[in-house]
């Protein structure tokens, strides 16, 4: 029997508003954290870089609502909301 190698799904990427923000916040961190290129990250043991990678995402979570939140209370104040 002959196997057929796998295609990979499309993987479509959303690329939102923030999107670049969120890129530049994720590399803040890890650069941060003396991880100064993906190349370096991959290097890591894979634990250790997954968790890296999880307390980035977090950081710029955290980061671009207080961004958002920012925005909207200088919005609230300019028009009396």
């Amino acid at each position: 029997m002959h196997k057929t190698p796998q295609s990979k799904p499309d993987v479509q990427i959303f690329e939102g508003p923030e999107s670049a923000l969120e890129r530049m916040l994720i590399d803040e961190f890890l650069n941060q954290n003396g991880i100064t290129s993906i190349k370096e990250l991959c290097n890591l043991p894979e634990e250790e870089a997954k968790q890296l990678m999880i307390n980035a995402c977090r950081y710029a979570s955290l980061k671009l609502a207080e961004v958002e939140s920012t925005d909207r209370f200088q919005k609230d104040i300019h028009t009396g909301g």
